[in-house]
């Protein structure tokens, strides 16, 4: 069977991390997938929890990735990636606005190149405007795009995710901006620039705040875990230590739990015949949903609200979701063999298709792995190798 993306070559020269996983997204397809590294490693190599030294994110986002080194502010670098540019389909980098220009290796320099090359440049703030050259990371967009200022409790501050949530959601962005360049590219037979500023995809998430002020003049406040638009909405706590999370966002379940928690006269109030009316009587409703739940056990209360039809979920940490059986019937976890650490379990694919499923062929390999074999194809090997690691080019 083909792969989806058999035949897409992609150069990835990104670090940290949403450059990164936009190019794992792609050879989860089947893209060949080269890994370009300083010489000193990518930092997410040592980012991290790591086992006997080996960085435990790498092997995920390094997965089905060839891993060479090549240090690109070296003019020898710089004429080795314009070979290896020639005859690629997808650049992904994330420099700084003007690195590659000033390294001789810009758009226009490998347009000529290559003129059917897509080149994906993703940074904090873009190609132009005034933050242009600032150094750019998810944490600043999750500040500036409005995330922080609506995350958190009423009474607390401006919350950030712990985890890279801004660089994943422009991950996932810079695969679709990278698969419609590619498909313009059937039609015109050229490639084109990706301009992609990690700040702006968080904002299409965040809903409809930007037309809500222009049209209200409305800023959304901060709720914790609750929603402005139903109730209840919330996490709660079990008798045995363990948290579910509801939501009623239909007016049908919001019925079917209070009639579940014997408060069906709430049912009857005016205010519950809407989402909005709901959520202004939030501490009402969740005193009677809290107080049910805090009588029993977890998979009490799951089992309960399954039979109700109405929906809810466990609170999971990373060990519930690997024993869970929905996540095993999807495929969810894969096990992937390693060289280094012996089978490791990951994230799969994220999605299914039945006519060329992804797959995980490899984790992330160690660094330099594949370089011989990929200067290789360019007639450099032997005496040309070692002369590029004496002179630090490669490792």
């Amino acid at each position: 069977m083909t792969d989806a993306l058999s035949g897409v070559r992609v150069l990835d020269t990104a670090t940290l991390f949403a450059g990164p996983l936009a190019a794992t997204l792609l050879g989860d397809f089947g893209a060949e997938v080269i890994k370009i590294e300083h010489p000193a490693g990518d930092p997410v190599r040592s980012h991290g929890a790591q086992r006997d030294g080996v960085g435990l994110w790498w092997k995920m986002l390094g997965r089905n990735k060839k891993a060479m080194t090549l240090y690109l502010g070296s003019p020898e670098g710089q004429e080795l990636f314009r070979r290896l540019a020639a005859d690629a389909d997808v650049v992904i980098e994330n420099f700084r606005p003007g690195t590659l220009e000033r390294w001789g290796i810009g758009p226009d320099e490998l347009r000529r190149i290559n003129p059917r090359l897509v080149l994906a440049r993703v940074t904090g703030f873009g190609q132009t405007g005034p933050y242009a050259r600032r150094p750019g990371f998810g944490t600043l967009a999750e500040a500036m795009s409005g995330f922080a200022a609506i995350t958190g409790e009423p009474d607390g501050p401006p919350t950030l995710p712990p985890f890279g949530l801004a660089d994943g959601i422009a991950a996932l962005t810079t695969a679709f901006a990278v698969m419609t360049a590619l498909r313009a590219r059937e039609a015109t037979g050229e490639g084109q620039v990706v301009d992609l500023a990690i700040i702006e995809p968080i904002l299409t998430l965040l809903g409809p705040q930007i037309i809500t002020y222009d049209q209200l003049g409305e800023l959304q406040a901060r709720t914790g875990n609750r929603s402005h638009n139903n109730a209840p909405r919330n996490t709660y706590r079990t008798r045995d230590g363990g948290w579910v999370a509801i939501s009623t966002s239909a007016q049908s379940i919001a019925e079917r739990v209070m009639r579940l928690v014997g408060r069906p006269e709430l049912i009857d109030e005016p205010w519950f015949a809407t989402g909005a009316q709901r959520a202004r009587h939030a501490d009402v409703l969740d005193e009677a949903v809290g107080s049910w739940i805090a009588g029993r056990d977890r998979d009490e209360v799951v089992k309960a609200f399954e039979e109700a039809q109405a929906a809810v979920a466990p609170v999971y940490t990373a060990a519930d979701v690997m024993a869970d059986p929905q996540f095993e019937a999807l495929g969810t976890i894969a096990s992937v063999p390693d060289d280094e650490l012996g089978p490791v379990r990951m994230q799969n694919v994220l999605f299914r298709l039945s006519g060329t499923p992804g797959r995980i062929t490899s984790a992330g390999p160690p660094l330099g792995a594949h370089t011989a074999e990929i200067l290789a194809r360019y007639g450099v090997d032997g005496a040309g190798l070692e002369d590029l690691r004496a002179k630090g080019v490669i490792r």
